[in-house]
């Protein structure tokens, strides 16, 4: 992880000058680490929804059906998005990846359910949803804009989240 966020703007490093961040060792805990691209304005390729922001998950279905209990509500993880990176931070983890369908620029980094299982993703933006294939694994990862609001097909369960702030600034 990075101390402190480097500024992407005119003049300014691009998101190829911004080192990688990983989920330091055991998960970050209680404190969220800062934001990895924070006042980059490299504008997002084409093709790449605008998943920017705080989102809690506010409704989780499982075979269309609403799941009251199910442990994905109230989750919150924030998106920062910069170019073809985007970087995703909840449940005590840091994945920041290239969205090129790339192995070597996806993410390498460890499992949220572990925080100890190294893992090797592919990300890519395809027909405006950003889409995670872990290697070896037959599952997608799959998030996209409804409206105002983001979906989330992840592991059995689609989730819709609600956007509660902005990725540089704290979600309460």
């Amino acid at each position: 992880m990075t101390a402190e966020p480097i500024a992407c703007s005119a003049g300014r490093p691009t998101v190829d000058d911004i080192p990688t961040a990983h989920t330091p060792p055991g998960g970050y805990g209680a404190a969220v680490p800062a934001p990895v691209l924070a006042g980059c304005v490299e504008p997002l390729v084409a093709g790449a929804p605008d998943l920017r922001g705080w989102w809690r998950v506010v409704e989780v279905l499982v075979d269309g059906q609403p799941v009251n209990g199910h442990s994905a509500l109230g989750r919150v993880q924030r998106v920062e998005q910069a170019g073809d990176r985007l970087v995703v931070t909840g449940g005590g983890v840091v994945h920041d990846m290239r969205c090129d369908g790339t192995v070597e620029r996806g993410v390498h980094d460890v499992a949220d359910l572990d925080k100890t299982t190294e893992i090797t993703v592919v990300a890519s933006y395809e027909n405006d949803t950003h889409v995670l294939r872990p290697v070896g694994i037959p599952v997608e990862v799959r998030r996209w804009r409804d409206g105002p609001d983001m979906r989330w097909q992840y592991l059995g369960f689609t989730a819709r989240l609600e956007r509660i702030g902005d990725p540089d600034q704290s979600p309460e």
